[in-house]
């Protein structure tokens, strides 16, 4: 493992620390650690895109008063993570054993942002002897099998999956040559795309921090990392079979879900936690897909429950 300290950067307060974990086939995994270095520990799971340093300032505060640490995950190809061609969702579930065996840690929970919810779920579904509990923060539902409910954004990943496949790298390297010229600008481009998003994700964006925190994420992530590669894999992912049933998460899974989400409709959060074997529905009323993280505290606190 190789870690460093961190100083500001791109106007975002840093994590307390962040690097690598080698993993046993060479490639580099990303992470990042928030709250309190001796707390309990959970895995957060970036939404698509975003990399290890997409945690809510809040989130990190109430890790660091409630005695949890944080250990962000950046998925391959996001960030500092080497890309790898997953075959499905599941096969997170060895990088994250890995990456937990690294630090010496036993039991774990985990949260997943949007489309890090798969991966938890996936988790949650393989690793059950490990997993204390998940949170699901406006996560993405499966788009095929019985476990598929209809419609939404995210089913175009189904629908184009023949050339996603194929050209997702190149299309990646498009859009970073496009992004990276307009980071000194980020922060005006941001504020202008802001406005066209909900109330509820214009309420979260206005929270402070949030924006600085999700901007900074990705200009990280363009400059020094993959970009935009590991997003539109997961695009690619999300359009297959994830590799395990919803009734094969075992553990505990409480879920946020905003009932004006423009991404995730809600009808595909209630979908997924009635097929859940042990699951809690949050409602977040007037909010939109970014709901979890103006629930931040309360995630954070559930999470920490789950290792009573």
């Amino acid at each position: 493992m190789s870690q460093r300290q961190n100083a500001h950067s791109h106007g975002v307060t840093p994590p307390r620390v962040s690097g690598v974990v080698q993993l046993a086939d060479g490639r580099d995994l990303a992470f990042a650690e928030f709250g309190d270095p001796g707390g309990l520990p959970v895995v957060w799971l970036h939404g698509t895109p975003g990399s290890c340093r997409q945690v809510a300032p809040a989130a990190s505060e109430a890790a660091s008063a409630l005695g949890v640490r944080i250990i962000g995950v950046a998925r391959p190809g996001a960030g500092d993570s080497t890309m790898a061609r997953y075959r499905n969702i599941a096969a997170i579930a060895d990088d994250i054993e890995q990456l937990v065996d690294a630090f010496g840690v036993g039991q774990f929970a985990a949260i997943g942002l949007s489309g890090g919810g798969p991966y938890t779920l996936a988790i949650g579904a393989l690793l059950t002897d490990r997993v204390a509990g998940l949170g699901v923060l406006g996560g993405v539902a499966p788009t095929v099998g019985d476990d598929a409910p209809a419609g939404g954004v995210v089913a175009l990943a189904r629908t184009y999956q023949a050339p996603l496949r194929r050209l997702h790298r190149p299309l990646a390297s498009v859009v970073n040559g496009v992004l990276r010229p307009l980071i000194p600008v980020a922060g005006q481009i941001g504020d202008a795309f802001f406005r066209l998003l909900p109330e509820g994700d214009q309420r979260v964006f206005a929270t402070p921090g949030v924006k600085e925190m999700f901007i900074g994420d990705l200009a990280l992530s363009v400059t020094d990392g993959g970009g935009i590669q590991g997003a539109l894999r997961d695009a690619v992912l999300f359009g297959r079979d994830w590799g395990f049933r919803l009734g094969d998460v075992k553990v505990p899974v409480h879920w946020w879900h905003g009932d004006d989400d423009w991404i995730v409709p809600l009808a595909h959060g209630e979908w997924v936690v009635a097929r859940l074997p042990d699951a809690t529905f949050h409602l977040r009323p007037g909010d939109s897909h970014l709901s979890g993280y103006a629930a931040a505290g309360e995630v954070i606190e559930t999470a920490r429950s789950f290792f009573a």
